[in-house]
């Protein structure tokens, strides 16, 4: 996809995982990339893998919980390379499964500072950054948890509920001035990490829940990214869209 010529974006999380997919496909369609992850060096290596590809992109080392983070990342977006069209709150977290009667406050406490806290810190300093550029487009990285349940996940799946209703808020409040809101709401994906907690034949059953028949890539989850942030999707705010193999089809 092209079309992302002189625009700017912000990727959170954009250290690792999808993020990182997003933030690559983003500078190679043409947009000056800001890489935010609360890994300085993570963030660091996406942008020089970016720039070895002739694309252009600068890091910022910011944790999306906290509120001045996030203006700063804003900030540096605008004073780096002029505005700030686009933006993917895209970094999240989660905790080790527990029941909600002995799930771990601070657990709790932490997993929604950066999965709902997080994104409404970002909406709170992009939107009117992208105001001042004329107008853009933001996606919200929730999860197929947004729509369905998973027990002993209460603080993830809450937040992912919660974070498409702020979406749906942002988009009533915000596309007739010209931003445009949207959630992505990714199945199960094929990572290292997933691979690894797993044994064989819980791997198996987790992709037979997938009408697909396997997880999810980061690529196809920043395709559907990349389509919502575009001009091409001009008539698409404040809606919900799952790329998750079927699995919320049961």
């Amino acid at each position: 996809m092209n079309g992302f010529e002189g625009k700017v974006a912000i990727v959170t999380g954009g250290g690792s995982g999808i993020g990182e997919s997003i933030a690559k496909e983003l500078a190679a369609a043409g947009a000056s990339v800001v890489v935010t992850d609360i890994e300085q060096e993570a963030a660091e290596r996406v942008v020089a893998e970016i720039e070895q590809a002739g694309g252009t992109a600068a890091a910022v080392s910011a944790n999306s919980s906290i509120a001045a983070d996030n203006e700063r990342a804003v900030r540096f977006a605008v004073d780096t390379y002029g505005a700030l069209h686009l933006a993917v709150n895209n970094a999240g977290i989660g905790a080790a499964p527990q029941p909600i009667g002995e799930y771990d406050v601070e657990a709790w406490d932490r997993v929604r500072a950066v999965d709902l806290d997080g994104v409404f810190y970002g909406l709170r300093y992009e939107i009117p950054a992208i105001l001042a550029a004329g107008g853009g487009a933001i996606v919200n990285m929730s999860s197929v948890l947004g729509s369905v349940g998973l027990a002993n996940n209460a603080a993830y799946v809450a937040s992912k509920h919660a974070l498409v209703g702020l979406t749906k808020v942002a988009a009533l409040e915000y596309t007739a001035k010209g931003v445009r809101t949207n959630a992505v709401g990714p199945g199960f994906i094929d990572t290292p990490l997933v691979r690894s907690s797993l044994s064989g034949d819980e791997l198996a059953g987790l992709e037979a829940q997938h009408a697909a028949g396997r997880l999810g890539t980061d690529a196809e989850v920043a395709a559907l990214v990349l389509f919502l942030l575009s001009d091409q999707a001009s008539f698409i705010s404040g809606s919900y869209h799952l790329v998750d193999g079927g699995y919320s089809a049961h």
